[in-house]
């Protein structure tokens, strides 16, 4: 029996990808072992937000070619789609090279591999024009990494080419996944006992619109809740056409407890689509709602299509109808023009906004897009400083938020053990992503348990 190892990059699609990958391998009779373990064949799903995630995607491959010469060694995924048009430029750490959207197709390549060998330039390249296919690329889970929380992806692509952004490049346009995968997916996790599951895409928010432009009758319904870059109009929740029509139907499969999202574009954030979300039980009250900059001038230069006062009335709308919602974002520290001022705009934004996280990203240039050529590049040292600061004020802002929730009823969904100072504790998340340790010494995973916060002590990270 053939062993495989395979290793993940970047963010939770990739994460879901990965370990399709890996049912898909288990199928076709692989054993699956830790990367770090000799295997024949090793398959990196790379990521390229970043130039990080570029050197990390390269350091993987040629980590797995040390760990066994022999080996069959896979460059799937965004790195490999981004980089010249799909090729590696022949590395040879690489056998085998996916792009997106042929990762289903993993199993029966490594076949051909092995029984053909590698192509003219000694590598197989298996990459199609991602730019140009309407096809979402089908794969499915039955069994997530972790025991109670699962990933499920719903959409791939994305059509706001921010100029920062280099992933409609390497995802290409918005393709989303039909509704009744979607839900047979789900029911099949809530068989196999999950509870909890995130709605995942490259651009969550977008889910529905290329279904809206197929649909004969696009023109002239009712006003929704996204208007994306065509103008497309549906009734919010409509059957198959948006996010809010997902959320309902996955609301329905028995056995599921709670629905959580992934990160959202503001305009999605409507009066209609919030009052209708917030009769749906299950959703939780945990918003990550995009940033980028409290700055309206960066946020014209990055192509982001809201100002922030707008983006401060999705905030209000949010508040208005769930309860002391966890709100959650991204900040660019240090986009090319970002001055002090602009800088000093941005961080008095967040501190009115008042996030439970913020997650501080230093501006990456990245080859191919506009603000790789943008004049004003902001030099590292002041970037640095600047994330210094803004991550200063989002601990601030997360400390005073898990404070709002002392002495306050919580359910928490049980994950996992641990022991801390002698003592056993039972781990999960409240409804808002609180992480919070119950002390106890019985197995309580994939149970809801409700608790009073105390003490700070409670509430971990």
């Amino acid at each position: 029996m053939r062993k495989a190892a395979l290793h993940n990059l970047g963010c939770k699609v990739n994460a879901y990808e990965t370990a399709a990958m890996q049912e898909l391998l288990e199928g076709a009779g692989y054993e699956i072992v830790p990367f770090q373990e000799r295997a024949d064949v090793y398959i990196i799903n790379t990521c390229t937000v970043t130039n990080i995630a570029d050197r990390k995607s390269r350091q993987m491959l040629r980590r797995a070619r040390k760990m066994n010469p022999d080996a069959v060694v896979v460059a799937a995924g965004c790195y490999v789609q981004a980089r010249e048009e799909g090729h590696l430029a022949m590395d040879p750490s690489v056998d085998i090279v996916i792009g997106n959207n042929r990762k289903k197709d993993l199993a029966r390549i490594l076949e051909e591999y092995l029984q053909d060998g590698a192509e003219e330039d000694g590598q197989m390249s298996r990459v199609i024009d991602i730019n140009h296919t309407g096809e979402y690329e089908e794969l499915h889970l039955t069994k997530p990494g972790e025991h109670t929380r699962a990933y499920i992806k719903v959409q791939d692509g994305c059509n706001q080419f921010c100029s920062y952004c280099v992933i409609p490049f390497a995802r290409g346009r918005v393709r989303s996944r039909s509704l009744k995968s979607v839900v047979e997916e789900v029911r099949e996790l809530a068989r196999n006992g999950y509870r909890e599951v995130v709605l995942t895409g490259i651009h969550l928010s977008s889910y529905g619109a290329d279904f809206r432009e197929k649909a004969p009758n696009h023109e002239g319904s009712e006003a929704s809740g996204e208007i994306l870059n065509r103008e497309e109009h549906f009734t919010a929740g409509q059957e198959g056409t948006d996010l809010l029509a997902l959320i309902r139907a996955v609301h329905e499969v028995d056995g599921i407890l709670r629905i959580r999202l992934g990160s959202l574009e503001p305009r999605i954030i409507t009066e209609e689509f919030v009052r209708t979300a917030a009769g749906l039980v299950k959703l939780c009250p945990h918003f990550h709602l995009s940033l980028q900059s409290g700055c309206d001038a960066t946020l014209k230069r990055m192509n982001r299509r809201y100002t922030t006062a707008e983006y401060l009335e999705k905030c209000a709308l949010l508040r208005k109808y769930f309860r002391n919602p966890a709100l959650t974002t991204d900040i660019i520290v240090g986009f090319p023009g970002e001055t002090e001022e602009e800088f000093a705009a941005s961080m008095e934004f967040v501190d009115q906004v008042d996030f439970y996280e913020t997650h501080i990203f230093k501006y990456s240039r990245r080859e191919g897009t506009r603000a790789a050529a943008m004049p004003d590049q902001v030099p590292e040292p002041v970037k640095a400083e600047r994330s210094r600061r803004m991550i200063e004020l989002g601990k601030r802002k997360q400390a005073a938020y898990e404070r709002s929730f002392l002495g306050k009823e919580v359910e928490v969904l049980v994950e996992e053990g641990m022991t801390e100072g002698g003592r056993e504790y039972q781990v999960g998340h409240t409804r808002e992503y609180l992480k919070i340790a119950l002390e106890a010494e019985e197995n309580l995973q994939n149970q809801i348990r409700k608790i009073r916060i105390n003490e700070d002590l409670q509430i971990i990270h």
